[in-house]
C-alpha cells in the first residue's frame, strides 16, 4: 500500500513537472487568444495512469503561474484541464480513441471565456472558441494521439499499475 502510494505521488509530481517545462519552454505560444499549448499533449496520459489526473491539474496550476497569468486563468484553466484529465481517465477503459475530447471540449469551452472576460480580449467568444479549439485539438488530438502510440508500446515499463 505504501509503495503503491509512493508510486502515485512520483508519477502525478513527475507529470506535474513535465507539463510546467512544456508549457515554460513553449510560453511563446502557450498562452494568448492563437495557442497551442505542447503540454496539453500530456493530458491523454490518464489512459495510463489515474496519478496523470492530479498530475496534469497541478503541472498546470504551476504553469499557469510561471507563465505570469491572472488569477482568473490561473484558477479556471487549471479546472479545464482537471476536468479534461478527468474526463480522459473515464474513457480508459471503453473508449480510448476518444481520449482526447474531454480536454479539447473543456479548454475550447472555459479557456475563451478566461480570456474575453479575465484579459478583456475584445474578439467574441466564439471565434475564440474556434482559435482555442483548433490549438487543442492539434496538441491533445494530434500530439496527444501520436504520444498514445508511442507509450502504449512501453506502458508496462515506464507506468506503474494502480488498482482503480
Amino acid at each position: 500500500m505504501k509503495k503503491q502510494n509512493t508510486a502515485f505521488l512520483s508519477q502525478a509530481a513527475m507529470i506535474a513537472a513535465v507539463y510546467v517545462v512544456l508549457t515554460y519552454v513553449f510560453a511563446p505560444f502557450s498562452f494568448g487568444e492563437i495557442q497551442v499549448r505542447i503540454s496539453e499533449a500530456l493530458t491523454i496520459l490518464p489512459l495510463f495512469t489515474p496519478a496523470a489526473v492530479p498530475g496534469l491539474f497541478i503541472g498546470c496550476l504551476i504553469g499557469n503561474i510561471l507563465g505570469g497569468a491572472i488569477l482568473p486563468d490561473i484558477v479556471f484553466g487549471s479546472i479545464a484541464t482537471l476536468i479534461g484529465a478527468f474526463g480522459t481517465w473515464q474513457l480508459r477503459s471503453s473508449l480510448p480513441i476518444l481520449a482526447p475530447l474531454p480536454p479539447i471540449l473543456a479548454n475550447t469551452v472555459i479557456v475563451p471565456l478566461v480570456l474575453h472576460f479575465g484579459y478583456g480580449v475584445a474578439l467574441p467568444v466564439p471565434f475564440l472558441m474556434l482559435t482555442v479549439g483548433i490549438g487543442e485539438i492539434l496538441s491533445c488530438g494530434v500530439l496527444g494521439i501520436i504520444l498514445y502510440t508511442v507509450l502504449r508500446k512501453y506502458k508496462n515499463i515506464i507506468f506503474v499499475p494502480f488498482r482503480s
